[in-house]
């Protein structure tokens, strides 16, 4: 048969075909007309040429691209799946030659505006696409920060900057057995939370031929649908499981007259491997970069001179070895991360979840998954449920896990693979939102309980829910790690006029953070005022100037991001070396009494999506409601700015009584070409926090074209 293409009313695409192969290449044809700007930048910033038209701005993204190997990695990845499982490397091919053949000739506007010509992708191109996207998921830049706080307070301090307390990582996800709903059959609902980017991370598209009928959510750039999907007799969803599988080696290098040597455990200077690579930028001169790679892994800071900046500071690993002795070598660090080590980025999953009937099924496709690792749910209409860890973390010993290790002593070494934990359901509903759960053994750091605990209690109110009950769990403010600050503010007495007033009216708020809620903006405010406050103070004085590391880490070194995701536990502290946070809750408080916010939560909590080019007419920012802690989970910066570049990234309900009376919806729209009516009509919607609805009747769809 030909390939059919449909759309339904929001312009999603609906594809039909006689293979898996043919649905492939229709699938990369389709999302190359959709959404060729943007699968262009992904190949450039996999690759680490972004910068070639992009300008200066993504240097730093390209350098750590080439330093950190990621070009390689991805081709590694695919010859070896072309050894190991020819037939998905043969339907990869597919779909990058639909990709090829949907640039061919496009016309996205921002081509003419960046001077640059579509490209041609590679068989491996979706594998980098893939891994560029997800290298930085499991925040090891955080170890980098935990060096920091070590050095400069002590290690009693990494738990007090933990992301527990709170963090911007965030997914929602929650199981509802059949024994709890309506009709009998479990619903699965939830929201991933990433940066809302200009087009969307996720594509909704249906995927029809005589081996699987699917619908989900597909990563732009990626055959298949990974994350999200349901094919009428099993669904599935994923949330970030906040494991830790990537490690940082401090390393000692040397160069010689033939290249470069590393310091091993064994005590032995080993070959690294070193080339140079040049970045292209546009309107500036090229640069050079130093590629490198150990037997641990590829150097993505330094090099045989050090680290640009001071070696001899302890948060370089330099300063002497002893009081009176020489001052130690200058270092480098790299990373080792599992498919650089095993040339598998577990994309042998993907063609088995689309052909999924049952529960069983799934838990077979996750066993090959590989990167990243994520927490999945998924039910079936017989009545089966899963809940369980997806991916691959190595064993290795518990320093690895926290902080930068040396390279150059033994007992870092990787030592095989955990078993991926699992879990039930707990009064017939599993909920995951990043807290600790089943990941629990795996990872160092996870999001606090707020959100998980609330769609629990939400949950437990109701003994039997529906699809169309989701939405209000979805768009749920109520902001529970409120709670440290507005203790502070009750034990607060001796204020002037207004700032009593002000904390009179704070403690009798709501505590939910909705777009039009005057409370909601004067709390902000407050807080904002207080993590301020704390960072200015001198104890933290040293960690106000973060290393000279690259740009592209300077997000996880930054003091006063650090001090607003951490607010929670700096104000519950027993000491916070010697601050007097009812001083600074104080002063915060007449600040903000002084000058309060003339308007509501809104008025400054505003959408700002990122985008590779800016558009040439500024869009309105539209207010949101939510909060990073609530489950609505739209994150500004505390006490940097309120302007939210992170949120749900698609919504989603899956019922598995009737396909049919699934919804969802995205950020913007189906469609990643500026003008098309379809490029920002989900967009109230999302902000209403309403749905659209998963139509698969071929009936109800226009037909575009054959192809």
């Amino acid at each position: 048969m030909a390939v059919e293409i449909y759309r339904d009313a929001w312009g999603i695409p609906h594809l039909r075909a006689g293979s898996a192969a043919e649905l492939a290449h229709a699938q990369g044809l389709v999302t190359a007309r959709d959404r060729a700007w943007q699968l262009e930048v992904e190949r450039h910033r996999a690759q680490g040429t972004s910068a070639s038209f992009l300008g200066g701005s993504a240097l730093a993204w390209d350098r750590f691209t080439r330093r950190a190997r990621v070009d390689d990695t991805a081709r590694r990845c695919f010859a070896d799946l072309e050894r190991r499982d020819p037939g998905t490397a043969r339907w990869v091919r597919a779909y990058v030659d639909g990709v090829n053949e949907g640039l061919a000739g496009s016309t996205a506007p921002e081509f003419a505006r960046s001077g640059l010509t579509p490209g041609r992708w590679e068989p491996w191109t979706p594998l980098g696409v893939w891994l560029a996207t997800h290298i930085l998921f499991a925040g090891f830049p955080a170890k980098l920060w935990r060096e920091q706080v070590a050095a400069h307070l002590d290690a009693d301090a990494i738990g007090l900057f933990a992301t527990d307390g709170p963090g911007t990582s965030g997914s929602n996800g929650w199981l509802v057995g059949g024994e709890r709903t309506v009709t009998g059959q479990a619903v699965i609902a939830g929201d991933p939370h990433r940066w809302i980017e200009d087009p969307g991370v996720y594509q909704q598209i249906h995927l029809s031929c005589p081996e699987f009928d699917v619908v989900g959510l597909a990563v732009p750039g990626v055959p298949g649908i990974a994350h999200f999907g349901h094919t009428g007799t099993v669904a599935w969803a994923i949330t970030n499981a906040m494991a830790d599988y990537q490690d940082l080696y401090r390393e000692r290098l040397r160069r010689t007259g033939a290249g470069v040597e590393a310091l091993g455990p064994d005590g032995v200077w080993r070959r690294a491997s070193r080339h140079t690579e040049t970045v292209e930028v546009a309107g500036e001169d090229p640069v050079e970069v130093e590629v490198i790679e150990t037997g641990r892994g590829p150097v993505i800071i330094g090099g045989p001179e050090g680290i640009d900046g001071d070696p001899a500071d302890p948060a370089y690993g330099g300063g002497p070895a002893d009081p009176a002795g020489p001052v130690a070598p200058p270092v480098a660090i790299s990373l080792r991360y599992p498919p650089r080590v095993t040339g598998d980025l577990g994309f042998s999953a993907l063609l088995p979840l689309l052909r999924a009937r049952r529960v069983a099924d799934v838990d077979r496709a996750f066993d090959r998954w590989a990167e990243p690792v994520n927490v999945v749910q998924a039910a079936d209409t017989e009545g089966g449920v899963l809940h369980r860890v997806a991916g691959r973390v190595p064993r290795r010993a518990e320093a690895n896990s926290l902080r930068v290790v040396p390279a150059w002593k033994p007992g870092h070494e990787w030592h095989g693979w955990h078993v991926p934990p699992r879990a039930g359901l707990t009064d017939g509903v599993a909920v995951m939102a990043n807290q600790r759960g089943p990941a629990e053994p795996l990872g160092v750091e996870f999001a606090p309980p707020h959100r998980a605990d609330r769609i629990a209690a939400l949950l437990a109110g109701k003994e039997r829910w529906s699809a169309a009950d989701m939405p209000a769990l979805h768009t749920d403010t109520h902001l529970a790690s409120a709670s440290p600050l507005l203790d502070h503010l009750d034990a607060l007495d001796d204020l002037t006029p207004a700032a009593a007033a002000l904390r009179d009216r704070l403690l009798g708020w709501d505590r939910r953070m909705d777009a039009g809620s005057a409370d909601a903006a004067l709390y902000a405010a407050v807080r904002g005022a207080v993590v301020r406050q704390l960072a200015a103070h001198p104890a933290f004085a040293a960690l106000t100037t973060p290393p000279a590391y690259p740009e592209v880490f300077r997000p996880w070194l930054a003091l006063v991001p650090r001090v607003g995701f951490a607010l929670e536990h700096l104000l519950r502290a027993d000491d916070l070396y010697g601050i007097d946070r009812p001083a600074a809750v104080r002063a915060a408080v007449e600040e903000v009494a002084l000058r309060p916010p003339a308007g509501v939560w809104g008025d400054t909590h505003r959408l700002a999506p990122w985008r590779a080019l800016e558009p040439e007419q500024p869009d309105d920012e539209p207010g949101l409601s939510g909060d990073h802690d609530c489950v609505l989970c739209t994150s500004g910066v505390p006490g940097l700015t309120d302007r939210a570049a992170r949120g749900p990234a698609a919504r989603y309900v899956w019922d598995l009584a009737r396909r049919e009376d699934s919804r969802w919806v995205v950020p913007l729209g189906a469609s990643g070409v500026p003008g098309s009516p379809h490029h920002r009509d989900q967009l109230p919607l999302w902000l209403a926090g309403d749905l659209v609805p998963v139509v698969t009747d071929w009936t109800r769809l226009k037909k575009e074209t054959d192809v």
